[in-house]
């Protein structure tokens, strides 16, 4: 994923919870850095007569489509969870049209003058391997599991058990944090304290 004009790609990634979204917003305040949000993108794959439907529908079956033709994310969710060959299946279906999307969007940016570029990536570290070559750098957003599942039970009104059933599917927080280039602590802190966490990295590298 190399652009003409060179554009820096830099992974932006943090566990469920963890205060990622609230971050993209700052880091786009700055006019310099533009945002490419991977999960918008496969979410727009399985919205209504999305590109990524028709595969799902062969491959699933038509009881992981809802009336309206977008994906039944509960049940797919459910299966996802006990069956990783069928976790498997789906990201085979969605990830490469998201890196096409993807691809599409850097150049897109290149050619507006953009020289940094942020890819929200929720599973990142899961998927590393296929980001490994893309990527510049790694910023992780970092919180207690504590903070995750309050977030989480709140924003999403998902029951305790459910959350973290989530957070266990995604890798721990060591991990994230050990590939990380910058970690950004967002736990127990005002939204200004976060946003002066942000803007003091220097991410001109």
């Amino acid at each position: 994923m190399r652009v003409t004009p060179p554009i820096r790609t830099i992974g932006l990634t943090g566990g469920i919870g963890s205060g990622k979204s609230t971050v993209s917003r700052i880091l786009t305040q700055n006019k310099e850095f533009g945002l490419i949000d991977a999960d918008s993108i496969s979410r727009g794959l399985t919205a209504p007569n999305g590109l990524a439907i028709p595969l799902i529908r062969d491959h699933f079956g038509e009881a992981y489509i809802k009336p309206d033709q977008s994906l039944d994310r509960d049940k797919m969710r459910n299966l996802v969870f006990t069956n990783p060959e069928a976790k498997r299946s789906l990201e085979s279906i969605i990830h490469p049209k998201v890196l096409e999307k993807i691809e599409h969007d850097l150049q897109t940016m290149a050619q507006d003058g953009f020289k940094t570029v942020f890819l929200d990536i929720p599973l990142l570290v899961e998927s590393r391997a296929r980001w490994r070559d893309r990527l510049d750098a790694i910023l992780v957003i970092d919180c207690s599991e504590q903070t995750q599942v309050q977030r989480v039970m709140s924003r999403s009104n998902l029951e305790r058990a459910t959350v973290l059933k989530i957070i266990a599917s995604q890798a721990s927080r060591e991990l994230r944090n050990s590939i990380a280039d910058w970690v950004i602590l967002n736990d127990g802190i005002s939204l200004e304290e976060l946003q002066l966490r942000v803007q003091a990295i220097d991410f001109n590298f």
